[in-house]
């Protein structure tokens, strides 16, 4: 019912017209979401209550409001509309089932597009911490979610191992490897797989968004020569962790305390010297006077060959900064999607969705910190992650969107 004060509208339009999306609309156009929709091939061929359009971003809504039932998620997305906005007849939430089955004639890939097209870096020389010298810093790690105990689900993504009960674990799971700006966290690059597939395994989906003037870090499990190769090839530098017990041998001692070094496709190849890969290596230990008698020793082989490119001394603490990765896993996994919570999706095709839209909105964020940060002059790692993700749930419920129904006329 209107309350005391308000005036009629005199337009015709329905509240499903109009989507109040806040802040990711302003990441992730409406002209964008129908260019992927349209690519995808998902666009409808008949009018619907849920257009494509508009089920793109409540499944963006699902990943901003993780631990809010199917139903309420719709209803905060349309919450920031008043009377006044222009229409005469209340809109009725469609069912879970009615969502659910928008949701699968949707399917994953204009999600992926979606992410795919909008992450790129958002670091610019005014970006504190982004830059070594005028290399932009990026990492490449990997991590794992639940996802909901369906029998589709676990045929589908595996479940891990465990060492109590039936020796496995309590969900299925996705494999996530990606590739992270470490100045403002935003992943830039990702590859959803099942959980047996190994992070190298998925790892070559992901070294495509490297470019020239990057440095890679990685850790030593992606420590492979394929995969060194294929990073190379993307004109990128390079500095990963090696396993202690990798062969290297020392060519050339430099000033600085590296070496240069050679690395081999095969123990054939090296031990007949064939195809032989320049690499520098740069070797340091960490004492740590909270843990006496511990020995952690760091082998890194980088594709800066000449050490005044690159001395020893700045590489070595540079590599620390892998580590941011880790901080952009914990805003994704903790604080937004939920600590210990379950992606809810129960069909192999929505888990990937809802992975992908989990990633878009965990960019979106990212995407305001940065913008604020820069605009004030601030670092954007001392910014807090959880008051800007309060922001954007709170924007999402109080601004007006867009209307679908303009889109149809111009079709």
């Amino acid at each position: 019912m209107p309350r005391a004060g308000w005036v009629k509208p005199q337009s015709d339009q329905r509240l499903s017209d109009h989507i109040s999306i806040g802040v990711l609309t302003r990441v992730f156009p409406p002209e964008l979401v129908d260019r992927v929709v349209a690519e995808a091939g998902r666009g409808e061929r008949r009018q619907r209550l849920l257009p494509a359009r508009v089920v793109v971003y409540y499944v963006l809504g699902l990943a901003l409001y993780s631990s809010s039932s199917y139903e309420e998620v719709m209803r905060m997305l349309v919450e920031g509309l008043s009377w006044q906005s222009g229409w005469q007849r209340p809109w009725s939430v469609p069912t879970k089932g009615a969502l659910a089955q928008a949701r699968s004639r949707l399917g994953p890939e204009p999600l992926r597009a979606l992410f795919e097209r909008v992450a790129v870096p958002l670091a610019t020389p005014a970006t504190m911490g982004a830059f070594y010298r005028d290399r932009r810093l990026v990492s490449i790690d990997g991590t794992c979610l639940d996802v909901a105990d369906t029998r589709a689900n676990e045929e589908a993504f595996g479940r891990p191992g465990s060492g109590r009960g039936s020796g496995v674990g309590a969900f299925p799971q996705v494999r996530l490897v990606g590739l992270a700006e470490c100045g403002t966290h935003a992943l830039i690059g990702a590859a959803v797989g099942p959980q047996r597939d190994s992070e190298q395994a998925l790892a070559g989906g992901v070294l495509d968004a490297l470019a020239p003037g990057m440095l890679c870090l990685a850790d030593r499990g992606f420590a492979s020569f394929a995969l060194w190769q294929r990073a190379r090839q993307t004109g990128a530098e390079l500095l990963w962790r090696v396993p202690s017990n990798r062969v290297l041998p020392d060519l050339q001692r430099h000033a600085d305390g590296s070496y240069r070094s050679a690395i081999y496709a095969s123990q054939q190849d090296q031990r007949r010297r064939r195809d032989p890969v320049a690499v520098r290596v740069i070797e340091y230990r960490i004492d740590d006077p909270a843990r006496p008698g511990t020995d952690t020793r760091y082998r890194l082989l980088t594709t800066i060959l000449e050490p005044e490119q690159a001395p020893a001394d700045e590489l070595a603490p540079l590599y620390a900064q892998r580590w941011e990765f880790e901080n952009a896993l914990d805003e994704l996994k903790v604080h937004q999607r939920g600590p210990r919570a379950v992606l809810r999706s129960k069909t192999p095709d929505g888990v990937r969705q809802e992975a992908y839209a989990c990633l878009c909105v965990h960019y979106a964020i990212r995407w305001l910190m940065h913008a604020v940060a820069v605009d004030a002059g601030h670092d954007p790692d001392r910014l807090s992650f959880t008051r800007t993700l309060r922001a954007a749930r709170r924007t999402t419920a109080s601004h007006a969107g867009f209307s679908p129904s303009d889109t149809d006329r111009r079709a």
